[in-house]
């Protein structure tokens, strides 16, 4: 991650519930209002935060999720199954004995790996998760 949207990254908001607007982003982390939004903008794109409006208000403020890098990863594994299809694709436009098709399948065979692997690795996530913190998970007071 670069240094930008590292600065606001969603264990740094001060308060229990985990939610920030810009304003107070900028104001805590020192930075400008457009770098902000900027760092906003990918940290949403990779959901570890949410984009909501303040209740009554225009305001946009975001929060954290409950379980960030868990909703980061299963995100990643939609990406995947995009560039998997995209994959074969290439492979049935080039063919799968040239040297490009080979290419392809091998890091199609990587993509189909990782998931697999992901998918083991977050059910067992879970069940570890669930033996530590209770079935729901740390409160709300925990993401600061």
């Amino acid at each position: 991650m670069t240094r930008g949207p590292a600065r606001p990254r969603p264990h740094r908001h001060p308060s229990p519930e985990g939610v920030m607007t810009s304003a107070q982003l900028a104001e805590q982390l020192r930075i400008s209002p457009a770098a902000v939004s900027g760092a906003i903008s990918y940290l949403v794109n990779i959901t570890l935060v949410r984009r909501e409006r303040e209740p009554g208000s225009r305001r946009d403020r975001y929060r954290l999720h409950p379980d960030q890098w868990y909703e980061a990863l299963t995100s990643r594994d939609a990406r995947l199954i995009r560039w998997s299809d995209t994959l074969r694709d290439g492979i049935a436009t080039v063919g799968p004995e040239t040297t490009p098709g080979r290419r392809m399948a091998e890091t199609l065979e990587f993509f189909d790996f990782m998931r697999n692997e992901m998918e083991r690795l977050l059910s067992r996530w879970r069940a570890h998760r669930e033996e530590v913190f209770g079935p729901t998970g740390p409160g709300p007071a925990d993401n600061g």
